[in-house]
C-alpha cells in the first residue's frame, strides 16, 4: 500500500483534495431546460370536440331552471294558493309529467286545449282524450277534484239558509252547468228554513231547445216535502239574458207551485260570464 501511494506526485494529490467546481450552464442550456420542465409540469390536454345538445335535453334543462325559479309548491306554502297562476295550480294537481314532457308542458297543453281553467273543470272524461301525459289516472284525478268542489258547495248549502247566501247558490250552479254543450234545467228543493234538501237535474235539451214540464217539478216538490224551490238553467251560447220562452216558463212554474203552497224563490240563467236572476229583475 505504501509503495503504491508513493508513486502519486504532489500535484495530483493537491488536485484530488480540492473541492469540486460547479459549472454554470450557458443561456441556451437554461432555455432548453426551462422548456422541458414546463412541458413536464403542464402536460398538453386535448379537448374533445363539442357535441350539439339534443332538443329534448335542452327543453328538459330549461324546464328544470323554470321549476327551480318559480317553485309553485313552496310559494303556495309561504303565500297561499291565491298567488299561483292557473298553470301552476294545474301543475300541483298533476304532480308529474312523463319522459320527454315535463309537468309544466302537460299543464300548458291542458290550458291550450280548454282555453281556461273554468272550461277545463267543466270537461268530461272523454274531453281529455288525445292529451299527452293525461291517462286514465290523471283524468280521474281532475274529475274528482271538480266533484269535490261541487260537493263542498252542496254541503255549505245544506248547512245555511240560501235566502242569505245567494253567492253560494250561484257559485254552485256555475260549477254545475255553466259551459255545458246542451241546455240543462236544475231544481234545488229547499226546506222551510231554505236549506237544501236535494239538487236534481229536471230536464236536458239540445243546444237551443229544452222541454221542461212544470207538473214533474211540482210532483217532485211534493215527494220531497219541499217548502220552496230555486230553479236554474244554462245558455250554451253564453248569453245571459232570458228568452221569451224562459219568461213564459217562469210564470207557469210560479203559478203551478203556488197551488201547492211552494214558493219559487228564484229562477237563474247561467251564462258564460254572468248570472241573470228573475227575482232581482222583478220577475217577468
Amino acid at each position: 500500500m505504501s509503495d503504491y501511494a508513493s508513486t502519486i506526485d504532489q500535484a495530483t494529490l493537491d488536485f484530488a483534495r480540492s473541492p469540486p467546481v460547479t459549472r454554470a450552464p450557458d443561456a441556451s442550456e437554461c432555455s432548453e431546460a426551462s422548456e422541458a420542465s414546463e412541458a413536464s409540469e403542464e402536460p398538453e390536454v386535448l379537448e374533445a370536440p363539442e357535441l350539439s345538445e339534443a332538443p329534448e335535453a335542452r327543453r328538459a334543462r330549461k324546464s328544470q331552471k323554470w321549476r327551480k325559479h318559480d317553485m309553485p309548491r313552496e310559494r303556495l306554502i309561504d303565500q297561499g294558493p291565491g298567488v299561483l297562476s292557473d298553470l301552476e295550480m294545474i301543475v300541483l294537481v298533476l304532480g308529474s309529467g312523463l319522459p320527454g314532457h315535463d309537468v309544466f308542458s302537460v299543464a300548458r297543453e291542458l290550458l291550450d286545449r280548454f282555453g281556461s281553467l273554468r272550461a277545463m273543470l267543466d270537461a268530461t272524461y272523454a274531453d281529455f282524450d288525445g292529451l299527452r301525459g293525461i291517462g286514465p289516472a290523471k283524468k280521474a284525478q281532475l274529475l274528482a277534484i271538480m266533484e269535490m268542489a261541487r260537493r263542498s258547495l252542496v254541503d255549505r248549502m245544506r248547512r245555511r239558509s240560501l235566502m242569505n247566501s245567494p253567492e253560494v247558490v250561484e257559485n254552485y250552479l256555475r260549477l254545475l252547468i255553466r259551459g255545458r254543450p246542451q241546455e240543462v234545467f236544475v231544481s234545488l228543493f229547499l226546506d222551510a228554513r231554505h236549506r237544501l234538501i236535494r239538487s236534481e237535474e229536471s230536464a236536458r235539451g239540445t243546444l237551443t231547445r229544452m222541454a221542461v214540464y212544470p207538473r214533474e217539478i211540482v210532483r217532485r216538490a211534493l215527494a220531497l216535502n219541499a217548502a220552496s224551490l230555486i230553479v236554474a238553467h244554462n245558455h250554451p251560447s253564453g248569453a245571459v239574458q232570458p228568452s221569451a220562452s224562459d219568461c213564459s216558463l217562469t210564470r207557469t212554474l210560479r203559478e203551478a207551485l203556488a197551488l201547492i203552497d211552494v214558493q219559487l224563490v228564484d229562477h237563474l240563467v247561467i251564462g258564460a260570464e254572468g248570472v241573470y236572476s228573475f227575482a232581482r229583475a222583478g220577475w217577468p
